[in-house]
């Protein structure tokens, strides 16, 4: 329970007390059954053929207390016989003292709640009836219907309320105005309390299953937001392989193929060609492993275009291999997103490593071609072929779809036992970002093309 439903039990509890306690003074100092408007001399039975209550010499045998308040000690007569206010009124206020305690209930107990109302609502007309003040007393019955009544019942709790204000000031003779009272007021009353009750109640529970649903997709967020964490990190996890794959273990594995020919060179010149062009091969290979922990975009690609950088990267495999090379720029290069082009370079690093550890090709052509909307790159060689469809040991294949996919192109690969290989990338031509473009250190421009005909 809340500190202002314990407030709110309390100040109910006491208002109630409050009004019955004005109530009983009032009816102290007026009288029981005093009622403004009956007159002095209200006494039944005061001559033969009078009408007791209404003055001597009113009129023939009306009946009994026929001014306002009759009926209602008629009602109350028939609740409460014989017992005189001050019972009541104190049978009221010890019947008042169970008000904190169902309160704190009323939702558990609703039964207990209705029953405890009605027996309230009962002492109120009776001591109504025997005095006007207590009318006052009797009005403590809306507060209270709003606090301990179940949503639904709330508006009948204060209709009947309205109802014994009305019926303890009503004579006999006005039964047809009270029945159409009741019919004409109170019952609508009372059906449009519990529809607007139920639309409540109905409201709510959407509400909660809002919530509920609300709570479950936050879980469900917070579950595929973990799981995109860790596809990230595995996505990153597989860069940097492809990374290191791309720069150190092929500078690695060429360094070994150099070491293999010093060792069979024939002649002390051969060999030391090898040995200088495999401590060169260490050397890069170092500065690429120490630039891949500060930045991971190709080191070629930091100082020049990607035409630049794929025919210097071309011509040095080509000296390093010994394979004729062909390289060839279509269309008119533009700087492109450095994903793109990051992205291309390692695509054209790892198919001429592979045809120099597999192909065993005596030529090989690189074409780059810019368009429009795409940029292609196309590797080609004469070597013995493979079948394309074999699962692969290594990593080289799978990490060249892996970059073409990340930015959006496609690879194809096309291959025969015997017929040479044929590697195709196709990716969108993304410009640069504006920040990329402000961030990136200006080229000294000339109006002399460099190779592949792009300006240096």
């Amino acid at each position: 329970m809340s500190r202002l439903d314990g407030r709110e039990r309390w100040v109910h509890t006491a208002l109630a007390y409050a009004l019955l306690a004005v109530s009983c003074v009032a009816a102290a100092v007026t009288g029981p059954g005093a009622d403004p408007g009956t007159g002095p001399g209200a006494d039944p039975g005061t001559g033969p053929g009078a009408d007791p209550g209404t003055g001597p010499g009113t009129g023939p045998g009306t009946g009994p207390g026929t001014g306002p308040g009759a009926g209602g000690r008629w009602v109350a007569g028939a609740l409460w016989p014989g017992l005189p206010w001050p019972l009541l009124a104190g049978a009221a206020a010890l019947w008042l003292a169970a008000v904190p305690w169902l309160h704190a209930r009323r939702d558990t107990r609703r039964a207990l709640v209705v029953a405890h109302y009605l027996v309230l609502l009962a002492l109120a007309a009776a001591l109504s009836a025997e005095s006007l003040a207590f009318v006052l007393f009797a009005s403590a019955g809306y507060p209270l219907a709003i606090a301990l009544l179940p949503g639904r019942l709330v508006m009948a709790g204060v209709t009947l309320t309205a109802l014994v204000n009305v019926t303890t000031q009503a004579g006999p003779d006005a039964g047809t105005t009270l029945l159409t009272v009741i019919a004409g007021v109170a019952l609508p009353l009372v059906a449009a309390g519990w529809y607007v009750s139920a639309e409540h109640d109905r409201r709510r529970r959407l509400v909660e299953r809002l919530r509920a649903a609300m709570d479950e997709n936050a879980d469900l967020n917070a579950r595929l937001l973990g799981q995109a964490r860790r596809a990230g990190v595995l996505d990153e996890r597989h860069r940097v392989a492809g990374e290191i794959h791309d720069t150190v273990a092929q500078d690695l594995a060429a360094l070994i193929g150099q070491l293999d020919a010093a060792g069979r060179a024939p002649h002390e010149e051969a060999r030391r060609r090898h040995l200088a062009r495999a401590s060169e091969l260490a050397r890069r290979g170092l500065a690429e492993a120490r630039r891949s922990i500060s930045a991971l975009r190709p080191e070629p690609l930091e100082e020049t275009g990607l035409p630049e950088a794929v025919t210097r990267m071309a011509r040095s495999w080509a000296e390093a291999t010994g394979v004729e090379l062909r390289v060839e720029v279509t269309g008119t290069p533009v700087a492109l997103s450095g994903e793109v082009e990051a992205a291309l370079f390692r695509v054209a690093q790892e198919a001429l490593a592979n045809v120099a550890k597999h192909a065993s090709a005596t030529r090989t052509a690189l074409t780059l071609s810019y368009t429009d909307e795409l940029l292609l790159l196309d590797i080609r060689d004469d070597g013995v072929g493979f079948s394309p469809q074999r699962p692969a040991d290594g990593f080289g294949l799978d990490g060249m779809r892996q970059r073409v996919r990340g930015v959006g192109g496609t690879l194809e690969i096309e291959s025969e036992p015997g017929t040479g290989t044929a590697v195709a990338a196709a990716v969108p031509a993304i410009p640069p970002a504006d920040e990329s473009l402000e961030e990136e250190p200006a080229r000294p421009a000339s109006h002399d093309p460099g190779p592949g005909g792009r300006p240096r």
